[in-house]
């Protein structure tokens, strides 16, 4: 539509058909009116009756021209504060007067300032009934509140239908006052939960890169499911325990949903146990859940098989990889180098015992782990990252021949990077106060720790949420002190 309409095609379109009914009205109504003249002019008062008659006439043809232009101006004028060029538009004074009120509108609406509106990201889940036009009220309820809806899901049930929302609201807008509103709507059992910018990829993405990271590695299966389900608690309960008694857990095939704990079966033997206690699980999660298991167990074993080759003071080359279950031999081997004192204090307990946790530590379905070997290919240190629940534990066991050069120092901070990686707010370490090596380890990370005393152990806390992403720390504090990498 263009801003200025000329005269010339202002002009209303001439229609000849209306011009040949009304010239054929006319003919006839002069007919008419000569056979009703020719009638009435035969009597005494005929010439007086015609005069009224054609005094009559042009009084209503008058009023009727009236009405019809009144009328018509009326269903023609634009609306308050319409500027724009209208075909219907004949006054060319008019359309070139638009312009300048537009320019006179714009100029008010920018010197008034924008008042910014502070908002906040929230996810809310409802139950509403699966009838026409539930979602409807539930929408109509939001928009009152100023509430926008970034992303919608729904989660059908027996009876009734999950909608979970990832909605901007205003600040000043409180979760009771939202789950109160909401409850007015229609919807129950209503959960909302603060958002972040990090919830705003959409499901499918989300999804897709959650089955990416678990193809690529195994240990990330854990952490793709509590991606996927939000805050739950997750365990790895395997079929045999480490004392080589069966644990009766067995999962089938299809997995088990109990509300708020979901069982599946683990690919490695055993039952992965996922529990989220505040919100019960929907079908829908329960079968995403139950995919990324079984992309889980068809790929198998898999491991990034990636490697750094560091250079110790003396001149030795080492190498930092990723380990699993395969190097199970060389772990035992390294086990049996050790002294009893080192062995007590990497695992609190008999020291005979500590053969049968190796399995179960190098298993990428409780954590990550780091292995260091010599350029001959024997294995000197172990770092470990496991999931403990909602907690994250970090572990070390470097052979004796090997400590005191910076190996323990590497491995932590490297597991470290791997828990902030992993959207971890803390790790933990247990160990003992006389273990001075995996204290000055703890405290070279530079992060805030607590330290608690539990039945004769030192517990030492790292806190995260405050810490650089590895990406952003210098690139001499990513190496420990006493080790430089070597370029290969």
């Amino acid at each position: 539509m263009t801003d200025v309409t000329s005269s010339k095609s202002a002009r209303r379109p001439h229609h000849w058909r209306r011009d040949l009914i009304e010239l054929a009205a006319l003919f006839t109504a002069v007919v008419v009116a000569d056979t009703i003249a020719k009638t009435i002019a035969k009597g005494p008062d005929g010439p007086y009756l015609l005069v009224f008659s054609a005094i009559a006439l042009v009084a209503t043809a008058a009023f009727h021209t009236w009405w019809a232009r009144r009328h018509s101006h009326a269903s023609h004028a634009p609306p308050a504060g319409h500027t724009g060029g209208h075909p219907d538009v004949t006054s060319p004074s008019a359309v070139a007067s638009a312009p300048d009120a537009a320019s006179d509108a714009a100029a008010e609406d920018e010197g008034k300032p924008e008042v910014p509106v502070e908002t906040a990201l929230w996810r809310m889940r409802t139950t509403v009934a699966d009838t026409p036009g539930s979602l409807a009220a539930l929408c109509t309820v939001l928009a009152r509140l100023g509430v926008d809806i970034l992303t919608l899901q729904t989660h059908p049930l027996a009876d009734g239908t999950v909608d979970e929302f990832l909605l901007r609201a205003p600040a000043d807008l409180s979760a009771q006052a939202l789950a109160r509103e909401t409850a007015a709507a229609g919807g129950r059992d209503t959960w909302t939960e603060r958002a972040d910018a990090h919830d705003l990829v959409d499901t499918p993405t989300r999804v897709l890169g959650l089955a990416t990271r678990t193809a690529l590695d195994a240990a990330e299966l854990p952490l793709a499911l509590r991606q996927l389900l939000g805050r739950c608690t997750l365990h790895s309960v395997p079929a045999v325990s480490l004392t080589g008694r069966p644990t009766g857990e067995h999962a089938p095939v299809e997995g088990v949903l109990e509300e708020t704990v979901m069982r599946l079966r683990d690919p490695n033997g055993g039952t992965l146990i996922v529990e989220r206690p505040y919100l019960p699980f929907t079908p829908t999660e329960f079968a995403r859940a139950r995919a990324l298991v079984e992309l889980d167990a068809r790929l198998g074993p898999r491991v990034p098989r990636s490697q750094d080759v560091l250079t110790l003071p003396e001149g030795n080359e080492i190498t930092v990889r990723r380990a699993d279950q395969r190097d199970l031999v060389a772990a035992r081997a390294m086990h049996d180098r050790c002294s009893a004192r080192t062995l007590s204090l990497r695992y609190h307990g008999p020291v005979g015992d500590a053969d049968r946790y190796l399995d179960h530590l190098l298993s990428p379905r409780f954590g990550r782990t780091l292995a260091v070997q010599t350029a001959s290919g024997r294995l000197v240190a172990l770092g470990h990252l496991l999931w403990d629940g909602d907690e994250t534990e970090v572990a070390l066991l470097v052979e004796d021949d090997w400590q005191r050069r910076g190996i323990g120092s590497e491995l932590l901070g490297r597991l470290v990077a791997m828990a902030e990686e992993a959207g971890c707010a803390s790790v933990y370490a247990v160990t003992q106060s006389s273990n001075t090596g995996m204290v000055a380890a703890m405290r070279a990370l530079r992060l805030p720790l607590d330290y608690q005393i539990e039945e004769g152990t030192l517990v030492i806390t790292a806190r995260l949420a405050s810490a650089p992403r590895p990406a952003d720390r210098p690139r001499q504090e990513q190496r420990s002190e006493g080790v430089r990498r070597a370029e290969r």
